[in-house]
């Protein structure tokens, strides 16, 4: 019953008044983006939904407006010069996520539930199917989120995605939601432009900024 309804109205309840009461947050953030190096103060980038449907994520402006769009930020040639300093203070403190409860607002995520994956991070995507992960809505945050984050190699992320499939309910998500703030505030696990590696080491660095493209 929880997943079915509940889940889905408290996502609605929660993101829309958040959105309400962080009104003067919105605009506070905005002007600093703007000021900091003008341009536009969103980006979108193409991640993969419920059913592994496309859909664009929302997240603030970090990097310069003349940064490439189209580049990952681990293949750029000195990608710090390029972050502006709103920036670099907005993903050390997760702000920059905040536009998403839009993206939860109109049903494309959850406030938990699995990380959305980039449109080509295959490999992560493909060990989501064996846990039936790309069937639900992806989440603001998550297991893997209190668990490591962009520390995890992506089979351990995928398994934790699959453990929170088999264990959703409402205290999951109250545990996971009460998880995060702590991780937030102790900027637990975060590894710039990070997403998790394969076995081999591999850094999938270029799933967590790929694709950028200015609204």
């Amino acid at each position: 019953m929880y997943r079915l309804c509940f889940k889905r109205l408290l996502d609605l309840l929660i993101s829309g008044i958040a959105i309400l009461l962080l009104t003067p947050v919105w605009l506070i953030l905005s002007l600093l983006i703007v000021l900091d190096d003008p341009g536009s103060v969103f980006f979108r980038q193409r991640r993969v939904g419920r059913g592994k449907r496309l859909f664009t994520i929302l997240k603030f402006r970090t990097m310069k407006a003349k940064a490439p769009h189209d580049t990952p930020t681990h293949l750029l040639k000195d990608p710090d010069r390029y972050i502006t300093r709103v920036g670099r203070f907005l993903r050390k403190t997760s702000l920059d996520e905040l536009p998403q409860l839009f993206n939860i607002f109109i049903g494309q995520m959850s406030l938990v539930g699995p990380r959305p994956a980039l449109w080509n991070q295959y490999d992560l995507i493909a060990e989501r199917d064996r846990y039936g992960a790309n069937e639900l809505r992806p989440g603001l945050t998550g297991l893997a989120q209190i668990n490591g984050r962009d520390e995890l190699p992506i089979p351990e992320k995928a398994r934790l995605d699959g453990e929170y499939v088999s264990r959703l309910g409402f205290l999951t998500d109250l545990r996971c939601l009460g998880g995060t703030v702590s991780a937030v505030f102790r900027h637990k696990g975060v590894v710039e432009g990070g997403t998790g590696a394969p076995e081999t080491g591999e850094q999938e660095t270029a799933a967590c900024r790929d694709r950028q493209e200015q609204i």
